[in-house]
């Protein structure tokens, strides 16, 4: 009996080391049985602003070689090309801070494409598409993508949890994305009407 509690209780204990290892991003179980793909998205956002802006917005904390403090803080660019980069990313889920790596790809100016390399599940695939709507003053981004995890319906239940979390991040992504490129191209307008009136 003594030996059964004890066996279940390194259990629990490897299982809660192991869960809170995948949470952090630090172990990926990536061993191909039983996979899972789930589609993340889609989401819709329409910004009113350039699609130019919108994409320089998404591309600044990977391709500007001295982004603000804030975002350094996020994301760290670990390796850099001319149309991808590798970036470890910092996010926060209740009282943990996750970290991912990805690689970014960025087709200017219609599209950047996120793939995971390493994180809490051992499949993302990621797409934020730009379209140009109202003559070029407004954007349309839609964001889509598929997770995958292994082990069946373990695996499935796994994420669909990160899924939630992951999509939740992405919206309030797209929520700052909005304001700031709103912002940008308020003062842009407010710049050219002066100049307009002269």
């Amino acid at each position: 009996m003594t030996r059964a509690i004890v066996a279940l209780g390194s259990l629990s204990l490897t299982t809660a080391v192991v869960v809170a290892l995948m949470s952090l991003g630090s172990l990926t179980l990536d061993v191909g049985w039983g996979r899972r793909l789930r589609p993340l998205g889609p989401l819709f956002v329409r910004i009113g602003a350039p699609r130019e802006t919108v994409f320089d917005l998404i591309a600044l904390p990977y391709l500007s070689a001295n982004p603000p403090a804030e975002l350094r803080r996020k994301i760290e660019v670990l390796e850099r090309g001319t149309d991808m980069v590798v970036a470890a990313h910092r996010t926060k889920v209740g009282g943990i801070t996750t970290i991912t790596v990805e690689s970014v790809k960025f087709s200017r100016p219609d599209e950047v494409a996120f793939r995971l390399m390493r994180g809490p599940v051992p499949f993302v695939s990621e797409r934020f598409s730009l379209r140009e709507a109202e003559g070029g003053r407004t954007t349309e981004l839609q964001y889509s993508g598929e997770l995958g995890t292994d082990l069946w319906a373990l695996g499935e239940w796994w994420g669909n949890l990160v899924a939630r979390y992951w999509e939740h991040t992405v919206d309030e992504a797209l929520a700052s994305l909005k304001r700031s490129a709103e912002a940008l191209a308020t003062r842009a307008a407010t710049r050219a009407a002066p100049a307009a009136d002269a």
